[in-house]
């Protein structure tokens, strides 16, 4: 049997649709939760292994990599997807916030990299880091200051990995701007968001399925940035 791909917040969004595709592959996946969704037990259902975890504080990422080496002896990749996209606010305590997006973004990955690297390379073939950045990590936010810094972190996170975890592990980013919408998003909002790229179009989240099986099936790529932003940065 393949051994399992870790999907870190993987009950939602990008990291939902990519557990069901591999999923549907019959690619086993463990898939972390920081909040109980109904698509959890979908998941369960469907074959993946489901576990609660809170990358926020330290205690919860040192639980998480304590209950995947327990029910793991090996790790075909790890997908970085646990994400908190908070804003900056006048209720909000600066420093707790940049702690949190730190925590979450950059010190978890970094920690569940070198705590689960022997996992990976007991596989006889390459397998795969794969961070989920943000188009943001190279651009700032004026409303996502400290979100768009713990993404620039993750992102050289992806540099220095790739060159400690070769040649055994590819280590890639893949980096989304607006890909799909949220069921609230008002038409207004959705018409401004078209505007912004040249292609004019927001794919949905099939389009970060496709590159994150392109860099799973890859063999010579590593330390790289897949950029999901139709021409965005051109704008």
């Amino acid at each position: 049997m393949s051994l399992p791909i870790l999907i870190t917040g993987g009950s939602q969004r990008l990291g939902l649709a990519i557990a069901q595709d591999l999923l549907s592959r019959d690619q086993p996946v463990i898939i972390t939760y920081r909040r109980y969704k109904p698509a959890v037990d979908q998941l369960k259902q469907a074959g993946a292994t489901v576990l609660e975890a809170d990358f926020s504080t330290q205690a919860g990422i040192s639980r998480a990599i304590d209950e995947i080496k327990r029910i793991c002896s090996g790790l075909r990749g790890i997908i970085h997807n646990a994400s908190d996209w908070a804003p900056e606010t006048p209720d909000r305590d600066a420093g707790e916030l940049m702690q949190d997006m730190m925590m979450v973004h950059t010190s978890a990955p970094y920690q569940l990299n070198l705590a689960l690297k022997d996992l990976l390379i007991q596989n006889n073939g390459l397998t795969d880091i794969i961070h989920m950045t943000d188009f943001v990590q190279e651009t700032g936010s004026q409303n996502h200051i400290a979100y768009s810094a713990s993404k620039a972190a993750l992102h050289n996170l992806t540099l220095s990995f790739a060159r400690v975890f070769a040649p055994h592990v590819k280590v890639n980013s893949v980096a989304p701007s607006l890909v799909m919408f949220n069921d609230d998003d008002s038409e207004e909002y959705r018409a401004e968001a078209l505007t912004k790229n040249l292609l004019g179009i927001v794919p949905g989240a099939q389009e970060a399925v496709k590159a994150v099986n392109y860099l799973l099936d890859a063999d010579y790529v590593t330390g790289q940035t897949l950029h999901l932003n139709g021409g965005r940065n051109l704008k």
